[in-house]
């Protein structure tokens, strides 16, 4: 079994999809230590702009889909797994698919995806991102928990990166939701575009984002961050058409609202060749 399961490692490698380890550091942005103008401001209005908790992840994220009947270590396994489906995939669809895997007979535990054909898996989380990938994901890592951990989540960065299909920005999100230690940013594309709009950093990457807010952010703050600002990136910071109009950060934000597009306007005088063309062109018919 070991055989097999260093096998399949070697062959994710070496496709590429095994995600990039604890030791791999961003080049593309230096890090700056000083805290940007009006950090703690922004932050104090992004919580009171996030008062109701109502986004779709504090409805719908691993912080909310763990069986609270299940014990400790379980629950812990469920937030891993809520967050190795979660990537390139909706907050919906992944609840969706936990909640699957949960219903199955004998449960979401490590022991039974062992247990569990691929094909299942795969059936029965179809709908996020990279199903067929993730099936994989999980059965090796689990059978990577009960053989190295005991069936337990491990409590360290290096241990939980070594996973395959976990890399940083999960691991750093199993620490402070699963085993309640912060230990650093848990930075996804939403926390990456709200940090560089608000001018906390200048990065091209999530993984540099981390790095260089991590250098001046205090560290009491980190456990709060990803989900605070993951909800404020889904309703007011959001990719395309941020709601700048309500935001209280707008005064203190350096982000430039883009200006919409003008709608295009038919040329009257276009329509007037076209028309006689048209007239033209039925004359000689």
């Amino acid at each position: 079994m070991a055989a097999k399961r260093t096998s399949l490692l070697s062959k994710l490698v070496k496709q590429g999809a095994v995600p990039r380890r604890l030791t791999e550091t961003d080049k593309s942005s230096s890090i700056n230590i000083d805290p940007p103008a009006h950090w703690q401001a922004h932050l104090e209005n992004i919580r009171t702009m996030r008062a109701k908790r109502d986004a779709p992840v504090d409805l719908l994220g691993c912080e909310v889909l763990a069986d609270p009947a299940a014990e400790a270590r379980i629950q812990q396994f469920h937030v891993l797994v809520a967050l190795m489906l979660s990537s390139q995939t909706r907050d919906e669809q992944t609840a969706a698919a936990t909640r699957r895997l949960q219903a199955l007979p004998g449960g979401l535990t490590p022991r039974n995806i062992i247990k569990l054909p691929e094909a299942t898996i795969a059936e029965t989380i179809q709908g996020v991102g990279f199903w067929r990938r993730k099936a994989t994901y999980l059965k090796v890592t689990s059978q990577a928990l009960v053989d190295n951990h005991d069936g337990c989540v491990p409590a360290s960065l290096k241990e939980l990166c070594q996973l395959p299909g976990v890399g940083m920005k999960m691991a750093q999100i199993t620490m402070a939701v699963a085993h309640k230690k912060p230990v650093g940013l848990g930075v996804d594309s939403h926390c990456h575009r709200v940090m560089n709009r608000l001018g906390w950093c200048q990065t091209q990457s999530p993984e540099a984002t981390r790095q260089a807010v991590e250098a001046w952010l205090p560290p009491q703050l980190w456990g709060e961050l990803n989900l605070l600002l993951v909800g404020f990136g889904q309703q007011v910071c959001q990719p395309r058409r941020p709601r700048c109009q309500d935001c209280s950060n707008r005064a203190l934000c350096p982000y430039e609202e883009p200006s919409p597009k003008p709608k295009a306007k038919k040329s009257k005088e276009l329509g007037d060749k076209k028309s006689g063309k048209a007239k033209k062109g039925a004359s000689q018919r």
